[in-house]
C-alpha cells in the first residue's frame, strides 16, 4: 500500500484478523489523514517513521479527504448529487463510541488500539502536530510517555490506557489546551500528577489503575502532603494545656483589673469625701499607735525572758 497507493488519504482496516507488524511502508503515504488499524492482532513496535506523513503535520483541515478529482463532464450523479463528494459514511471509534463521520477534512486520526503492539511510544509521533486523535490503548506498550507529547497541541483525544507505561506524567501534557478526552488509566505511572495545571481538574477515572500515582484529583496524597496525625492522648494533652493556659491568663487579667478598680475606687473616695478621709487617717494613726505599743510590750517581755 505504501508503494503503490501513494495518494491514499483514508486507510481504515479496523476489526479484522490481521497479524504481523505495522508495515513501515505506510510511512510513505504522505497524504494520509486517517490511519485506523484498531482491533486486530498486530504485534511488534509502532513504526518510528510516522513523522514522514506530511498531512498529519499540517494544522487545520483540507478537502482532500472528502473530494474526488474534479470531472467537468460529470458534474451530477443520481438525484443531482455532485460526483465531487463522497456519500458514504466512515465509521470510527471516537471517544469510546462507534460513530459515523461524513466530513473528514478536519479529522486527523491515528488509531492502533486493541492490538498486541509492544515497545516504546516513538518520539517521532510527537511531530505530527496536526493530529486530532491519538489512540494507542489496549496494547503492550512500555517505556515512558514522551516528554514532547505537549507538542501535539491540536489533540482533542489522547488514549494511552491499558498498557505498561511507567514513569511520570510529562508536565508538557498540560500545554494541550483543547484536550477534552484523556485516559492514562491502567498503566504503571508513578509520581505526582503535575500541579497547577488542567490535569488536576479532570475526572479521577483518567488516572485510575496506576498504584504509584498520587496528587489531585486522586484521593491518594503524595509524600509530604499528608496531614499530620495526632494521637488521642496527645490531642487531650494539648487541649488540657490550652485550657490551663487560658484559665491562668484569665486569672491574672481579672486580678489586675480588680486591683486597679479597687485601688482607684478607694483613693478617689478619700479624695472627694473629706469626712471619710479624716476617719481613714485617724484609723491609720490608731493602728500605728496600737502596733507600736504592741511591739514595745512584746519586746520588753522578750528581753526579761532572755535576762532571766
Amino acid at each position: 500500500m505504501g508503494e503503490s497507493l501513494t495518494k491514499l488519504v483514508i486507510l481504515s482496516l479496523r476489526s479484522n484478523i490481521f497479524t504481523g507488524s505495522v508495515p513501515s511502508e505506510l510511512c510513505n503515504l504522505v497524504d494520509l489523514q486517517l490511519l485506523d488499524l484498531s482491533s486486530n492482532n498486530l504485534s511488534s513496535a509502532v513504526p518510528n517513521c510516522l513523522d514522514n506523513i506530511t498531512a498529519m503535520k499540517a494544522i487545520g483541515g483540507s478537502d482532500s479527504a472528502i473530494r474526488e478529482p474534479y470531472q467537468p463532464h460529470r458534474t451530477r450523479g443520481w438525484g443531482g448529487v455532485p460526483l465531487g463528494f463522497y456519500n458514504e459514511n466512515l465509521f470510527l471509534v471516537w471517544k469510546g463510541a462507534l460513530l459515523a463521520f461524513k466530513n473528514l477534512g478536519l479529522l486527523k486520526n491515528i488509531d492502533l488500539s486493541s492490538n498486541k503492539l509492544s515497545g516504546d511510544i516513538p518520539r517521532e509521533i510527537t511531530q505530527l502536530i496536526g493530529l486530532v486523535s491519538l489512540n494507542l490503548s489496549r496494547n503492550d506498550l512500555s517505556g515512558q510517555i514522551p516528554q514532547e507529547i505537549g507538542e501535539l497541541k491540536s489533540l482533542d483525544v489522547l488514549d494511552l490506557s491499558k498498557n505498561h507505561l511507567f514513569g511520570r506524567i510529562p508536565s508538557s501534557l498540560s500545554q494541550i489546551d483543547r484536550l477534552s478526552t484523556l485516559d492514562l488509566s491502567s498503566n504503571n505511572l508513578s509520581g505526582k500528577i503535575p500541579s497547577g495545571t488542567q490535569l488536576q481538574t479532570r475526572d479521577p477515572v483518567a488516572y485510575l489503575g496506576n498504584p504509584e500515582l498520587c496528587g489531585a484529583p486522586l484521593a491518594k496524597k503524595c509524600p509530604g502532603e499528608e496531614e499530620p496525625t495526632v494521637s488521642g492522648a496527645t490531642k487531650d494533652h494539648a487541649d488540657d494545656q490550652e485550657k490551663d493556659e487560658f484559665i491562668t491568663r484569665g486569672f491574672y487579667i481579672s486580678a489586675a483589673v480588680g486591683f486597679i478598680v479597687a485601688f482607684w475606687g478607694f483613693y478617689l473616695t478619700l479624695i472627694f469625701n473629706k469626712s471619710w478621709r479624716y476617719r481613714y487617717f485617724k484609723s491609720l494613726n490608731n493602728a500605728g499607735d496600737w502596733l507600736y505599743v504592741t511591739v514595745a510590750v512584746h519586746k520588753a517581755r522578750l528581753l526579761r525572758i532572755i535576762k532571766s
